[in-house]
């Protein structure tokens, strides 16, 4: 059966191409124009992957306001932004809502492709059980890499995507430095500097709420990041 996917952008001309060009890919497409109706179709059913523009018509933060709402039915439901807002503020509110990405609108529609497909394999490889090869132990962290998941003393950490191959990077090889350029080649993603920081509070974030004495990820100034051995051996 294929993926349903919901677009939701205010500008015909441009909802229309990105209609046909994901159905040339095989997936089965809706498209709205305004948040109303966006919440009217979530309302029966959530698709099963959601792409949204920031600005809807008069609805200046209206794509914010879905994937909030998105995110409060769903943890797992993959969330693109895809908008011609490219400040560093819009791409910070993005990630702080859970967005799995947060793309421009100048993207390549082959590397959107490549998002939506990694996306979907993501949520499906959640659904099978972990082999033991794929499973990367670090002292509290457990890192399984066919279902992409995260959990730290037993508890899931909710990490996007980008932020997922983020501590993988890190914790691959722990006591490297990994600059902010290598870890976006990790994680497949294009952003700026400020957005890789960006990132690393928020994962910072995430486990802390599960463990107030986190401390394993080392802020080298001038050079990058990295997973802390000593502290990842003493947990």
């Amino acid at each position: 059966m294929a993926k349903r996917i919901l677009i939701v952008e205010d500008e015909p001309l441009i909802r229309e191409n990105y209609v046909q060009a994901l159905r040339k890919y095989g997936y089965d497409v809706q498209a709205v124009a305004d948040r109303s109706s966006a919440m009217n179709l979530f309302a029966s059913r959530l698709p099963d992957l959601v792409i949204l523009d920031v600005s809807l018509k008069d609805d200046p933060e209206g794509g914010f306001e879905l994937c909030r709402s998105l995110r409060t039915r769903s943890k797992t439901l993959p969330i693109i932004f895809l908008t011609a807002l490219d400040s560093e503020l819009d791409k910070i509110s993005g990630i702080r809502l859970d967005a799995d990405d947060y793309l421009t609108k100048d993207v390549s529609l082959q590397y959107l492709m490549a998002r939506i497909a990694a996306l979907f394999r993501r949520n499906e490889a959640l659904s099978v059980p972990p082999q033991q090869e794929m499973i990367v132990e670090r002292g509290s962290l457990d890192i399984d890499l066919h279902r992409l998941s995260c959990h730290w003393n037993k508890q899931p950490v909710p990490l996007t995507l980008t932020e997922f191959w983020i501590v993988h990077a890190l914790a691959d090889k722990p006591g490297h430095v990994k600059d902010r350029d290598q870890l976006m080649q990790d994680a497949k993603a294009i952003v700026d500097d400020s957005t890789v920081t960006s990132h690393i509070k928020r994962i910072r974030r995430k486990f802390t709420k599960l463990d107030k004495e986190f401390d394993c990820i080392d802020t080298v100034y001038g050079m990058g990041y990295r997973w802390n051995l000593e502290v990842d051996a003493e947990k």
